[in-house]
């Protein structure tokens, strides 16, 4: 496992989902700054954390980190915009993501930072599985632009001033700390809040379409691990196995001990992700990193907490 001892380390949208998830792991060992603009973040996400005394949470936008006068030694830049529906209701987003991520990589130039960026698996959309690193992204929609921009402004930084980066493509992300995110969770999440409450979860179109979900504990593993690259890289984060969201259906009854069918309505978005599935052989390579948690095991930890 990675271990990340004495730092100094901003953490943007450390207050959300998976930003949280981290916050927490490297709050034993390291001085860690949150900003967070709070938007889908939460200060109980950060209640255990902050038990340290380790941790600093500054309410602002990422794009702001400058005007802070911070000293860290490393980045881990999650505070972007993290759902293709919100950048559907407002397409200037992809502008939030770009300046945000400039603005980090500007600072971590002048201090001679570390960045790890949190891209996104569905770059991959329209391309056939397994997902490789290598692959040449299809145009689909603004939050992949936004994504596909963010990776490439970390290459140039790499290219042009020497800012070591990997950026993350994250896959089908689930775990604890996502009530704040409320219907922009991940399908795992919602659905088994749903369950509990003896409704039908809700899919769109047949619910064969397939996800590679790795779990939150796995990710921050990854990250971590990360976060020693020298140049540029792209790594995936993922498990390399995928599910039907009918199969993760019949898992979280199982889980549950219940028989609740599914609610099927009508595909309404025509560039939906169909599947996804990580190719993990650069990660598990370069990095050593393999997701452990099979979503039997994930799904028994969220209905847990």
């Amino acid at each position: 496992m990675a271990n990340l001892k004495g730092h100094r380390i901003i953490v943007t949208g450390g207050a959300g989902f998976i930003g949280s998830n981290l916050v927490e792991d490297l709050s034993r060992d390291n001085k860690v700054f949150v900003i967070d603009n709070m938007d889908t973040g939460s200060k109980s996400n950060l209640k255990e954390a902050t038990k340290t005394g380790n941790v600093t949470l500054i309410e602002d936008d990422a794009k702001n980190v400058r005007k802070h006068m911070l000293d860290a030694d490393l980045i881990f830049h999650l505070g972007q915009y993290s759902a293709s529906p919100m950048y559907r209701k407002n397409p200037n987003l992809v502008n939030e993501v770009v300046e945000g991520t400039i603005n980090i990589l500007e600072y971590a130039r002048e201090k001679g930072s570390q960045v790890v960026y949190v891209s996104t698996s569905s770059i991959y959309n329209g391309i056939k599985p397994p997902h490789r690193e290598d692959i040449i992204p299809k145009v689909t929609d603004y939050y992949t632009e936004g994504r596909i921009a963010g990776e490439r402004m970390c290459e140039l930084y790499s290219r042009l001033y020497g800012v070591n980066s990997a950026a993350m493509r994250f896959f089908s992300v689930y775990g604890k700390h996502e009530e704040a995110k409320a219907g922009y969770a991940n399908l795992i999440t919602q659905f088994l809040w749903a369950m509990k409450k003896g409704k039908q979860p809700e899919v769109y179109g047949d619910g064969e379409q397939r996800r590679d979900f790795v779990y939150a504990g796995d990710v921050v593993e990854a990250l971590k691990l990360a976060s020693s690259t020298k140049g540029f890289e792209i790594y995936n984060v993922g498990t390399g196995i995928n599910y039907s969201l009918n199969e993760m259906i019949v898992k979280l009854n199982e889980e549950l001990g219940t028989r609740i069918k599914p609610k099927y309505l009508e595909m309404p978005v025509k560039n939906y992700v169909m599947e996804t599935k990580a190719d993990t052989t650069k990660a598990e390579r370069k990095l050593g990193f393999k997701a452990r948690v099979t979503l039997e095991e994930g799904i028994k930890l969220v209905n847990s907490k």
